[in-house]
């Protein structure tokens, strides 16, 4: 098994998500080759609680172009990963 910092690569943090987190679901951006039962396994392993379910979505990059030149480019896909914690559990992302 990987190491569960190698598949989390940062929470996501909007709007939408501080408003799910009341209802116990958290969103991660996780590696691109992680499967849903790796994020269940590294979201228990690194902050100690309990997964009901993983929902995963690929996001494809958006195309950027650049005003002087003209150039276009691509911004990277990334994963993400939706968990939703058992009734009690909670994962504090923004303590000191």
């Amino acid at each position: 098994m990987r190491d569960a910092m190698s598949i989390l690569v940062r929470p996501v943090v909007s709007e939408k998500t501080y408003t799910l987190m009341d209802r116990n679901v958290y969103t991660f951006v996780v590696d691109s080759s992680a499967t849903k039962i790796d994020v269940r396994n590294a979201v228990e392993q690194a902050f100690n609680v309990k997964v009901l379910k993983v929902n995963t979505l690929n996001r494809k990059g958006k195309s950027v172009r650049n005003r002087r030149t003209g150039v276009v480019g691509h911004k990277s896909d990334t994963k993400r990963a939706i968990v939703t914690l058992k009734p009690g559990d909670s994962i504090n992302l923004f303590e000191n």
